[in-house]
C-alpha cells in the first residue's frame, strides 16, 4: 500500500496540466480543508477530488495490485 502514491499522481499531473492550459488557476492539497482535495478552485468554491486507477479498479495499464496487504 506504500506504492500508492497520495499527491501527485500522473492521472493528477494530467489533469492539473490541461485545467491549466484552459486557464483555471488552482490551489494543490489545502490541508484546511476536510478530506484530501487534490485541486482546490478557491474563486469557484469548489474542490476536485482525483480517484485514479487503484480505487476504481479498471482494467488499463497503470492499475496493479498492491504486493502487500492484499487482503485489503
Amino acid at each position: 500500500m506504500a506504492a500508492i502514491k497520495s499527491p501527485n499522481t500522473v492521472l493528477e499531473m494530467l489533469v492539473r496540466g490541461v485545467l491549466h492550459k484552459a486557464g483555471f488557476r488552482y490551489r494543490l492539497h489545502v490541508t484546511s480543508l476536510p478530506g484530501k482535495s487534490d485541486l482546490v478552485f478557491p474563486c469557484y468554491k469548489t474542490v476536485i477530488f482525483v480517484q485514479g486507477c487503484f480505487w476504481y479498479q479498471h482494467q488499463c495499464a497503470m492499475f496493479h495490485w498492491p504486493k502487500t496487504l492484499t487482503e485489503w
